[in-house]
């Protein structure tokens, strides 16, 4: 077992406070992400854990066990960092076995250890090579098997994969979650990439500015993100945001009044939604249609078409000057110069955020 808990933790270098009280619970076997803007803090949070950096307040326990004063090496956890870390001047077999000899490990179960990574990594015809010798892909696997060596009970990853080209990003996203699969230790990952994060995550921390966001399943952010933070991070294209205020309300929701002119219903609870209130209406890229301008909730001004030939993306603005992009499934006709109605999705996908706190304004269901 491998539960993590982070409580209250806090950072500071000097006056500035870096980590500002995070209070996390990570169960046994979960693949967590921590993802956030650089500078958010998401690196620092993850050496804490791993015993390089110190905690100024709170606690790390790790199975129930307090371990702030507990040196790095003894906490049962294992790296992987951004750069490799590799010893150059070692072969791939020697870097593997490197940290077991330090531990006095017997040699035959070093040897079983190598063998069992490398298979697992596909590098048994790469033990006899050194780093130099080696693809940028290969070295991380290496990388990965010093880690898995060791048994750790706890994986950290620290932004494994962005040295690496979107390809080879993709292929060893997917080497690494096959690895979670057999080997099932918790896992805590590191990365600024929000489609890393969707696409890895049992459950994602969203960071910014050493603070907590939200934590949650990748797509409970993404249908019920908690903030303008979360909801314009998490989602690629980004969600759209545009201004309005509350008009009314009745038992089905509220009722908005854009900038760009027309009226919106929003389901959520009237509390806290007073007339007259300044909010911002997030709705995602992929959730607008197309329709006649009869019928249209705003009018858009397209300024660019990109057409990648299953999907088709609009970008313009609305007669109140607002930035918008739209998502469509296959191509169109639309073309840089035309103007188009919009329907702004079902209502059910509207999210309305207060415009001065920017959180959400709480949903009927």
């Amino acid at each position: 077992m491998a539960t993590l808990e982070l409580r209250q933790v806090t950072k500071s270098f000097g006056a500035t406070n870096v980590i500002k009280g995070i209070d996390l619970s990570i169960d046994h076997g979960e693949f967590i992400v921590f993802v956030g803007p650089s500078g958010c803090g998401k690196s620092t949070l993850l050496r804490m854990i791993a015993g390089l950096e110190q905690v100024s307040t709170g606690e790390v326990v790790i199975d129930g066990d307090t371990v702030n004063d507990i040196p790095a090496a003894a906490r049962g956890l294992a790296m992987v960092f951004q750069s490799y870390a590799l010893y150059p001047h070692m072969s791939v077999r020697q870097n593997l076995s490197f940290g077991l000899e330090n531990l006095k490990t017997p040699k035959p179960e070093i040897e079983r250890r190598v063998a069992e990574a490398a298979r697992m990594l596909r590098m048994d015809q790469l033990l006899e090579r050194r780093p130099g010798q080696l693809s940028g892909g290969q070295r991380q696997r290496v990388a990965i098997g010093r880690a898995v060596v060791r048994e750790p009970r706890v994986f950290l990853f620290d932004e494994p994969l962005s040295n690496l080209d979107a390809e080879l990003r993709v292929q060893m996203r997917v080497e690494i979650g096959a690895l979670h699969q057999r080997l099932g230790n918790t896992m805590i990952y590191v990365t600024h990439d929000q489609v890393e994060a969707m696409t890895m995550a049992d459950r994602i921390a969203v960071l910014k500015d050493g603070r907590l966001e939200q934590f949650g399943r990748p797509l409970d952010l993404y249908n019920r993100p908690a903030n303008l933070f979360v909801a314009g991070f998490i989602g690629s294209p980004r969600m759209n945001f545009l201004g309005g205020t509350v008009k009314g309300a009745d038992g089905a929701g509220v009722t908005l009044a854009l900038d760009a002119g027309g009226e919106v219903a929003v389901p959520c609870r009237q509390e806290g939604a007073a007339p007259g209130l300044k909010v911002k209406l997030g709705v995602r890229p992929e959730h607008i249609q197309l329709v006649e301008p009869g019928v249209a909730d705003v009018m858009l001004s397209v300024s660019l078409t990109e057409q990648l030939g299953g999907e088709s993306y609009l970008h313009g603005q609305l007669a109140s000057g607002e930035a918008l992009s739209v998502r469509l499934t296959g191509q169109t006709a639309v073309s840089r110069g035309d103007t188009v109605g919009l329907r702004l999705a079902e209502p059910a996908l509207r999210h309305a955020f207060d415009a001065g706190t920017g959180q959400v304004l709480q949903p009927l269901v």
